[in-house]
């Protein structure tokens, strides 16, 4: 009889808080991990009691993680990295010294000249449901173009188009009613995500992204927090981000 449960290696980091399952997957692949001095592979089985796991040469000190979720509203100019050599400014840099030190990463990103809700969990398998794109997770953009969309553009970029090799669509574009310049700024859904998707989808037309900013995941809305403020995130709160919506 086993001392205790065994894990599949990509589940047991991320459960460590090292990655989600889908960097940690990467990270196999890639040889930087070995379990008992061997090479790992997808799926090898790990057993935490007994079972030595070093990933960079670093060993892994098995712990129970104590799991922190935030709802981070990046402001333009900052990249949803750990540590980037090309860039100084990172959203982590806007955590207290306490969050800091926490092992969370960025489920979700946005890049650096957009902004909006984004996620930091230390919890892998929250990370995994919130990225992976089997889940199709639904998610909210309010977006301003360069020029007015033109409306037989909406049709073809709700039944997607190919742009450098990949597939990339709309589920829903919303003009707006009123306000100046109603024309450019749009509301977008999106049930996936792809690397720069709404940029890249419109770039396709003719178009530019002039502003993106992302405010909801899932079933939860980002409201009242300011430009590079945050708040910690509730059980329930956790939930409602992997659930999908019917709108």
């Amino acid at each position: 009889m086993k001392d205790q449960i065994t894990l599949r290696i990509q589940k047991y980091l991320a459960d460590q808080g090292i990655s989600s399952r889908r960097e940690a997957e990467r990270m196999v692949r890639e040889s930087r991990v070995e379990i008992n001095g061997v090479l790992a592979t997808i799926g090898n089985p790990v057993n935490p009691a007994k079972d030595l796991v070093t990933v960079d040469g670093k060993r892994i000190q098995t712990k129970t993680l104590q799991k922190v979720t935030l709802l981070l509203n990046k402001p333009k100019g900052l990249i949803c990295s750990n540590s980037d050599p090309h860039h100084q400014n990172t959203i982590f840099d806007l955590l207290p010294p306490p969050l800091q030190k926490e092992r969370l990463f960025c489920a979700g990103r946005l890049d650096k000249d957009s902004e909006g809700m984004v996620i930091l969990t230390n919890d892998g398998e929250l990370a995994h449901r919130l990225t992976h794109p089997t889940w199709e997770l639904f998610k909210r953009y309010r977006i301003t173009l360069n020029r007015d969309l033109q409306s037989q553009d909406i049709g073809k970029f709700l039944q997607g188009v190919t742009h450098d090799g990949e597939f990339l669509k709309a589920e829903k574009i919303i003009p707006l009613k009123i306000g100046q310049n109603r024309q450019r700024k749009l509301e977008v859904h999106l049930n996936h995500g792809k690397k720069r998707e709404i940029r890249r989808l419109f770039e396709a037309g003719g178009y530019f992204v002039k502003k993106l900013k992302r405010f909801q995941i899932g079933s939860l809305e980002m409201k009242n927090i300011p430009p590079g403020g945050f708040r910690i995130l509730n059980k329930k709160e956790c939930q409602r981000l992997s659930q999908t919506t019917t709108d």
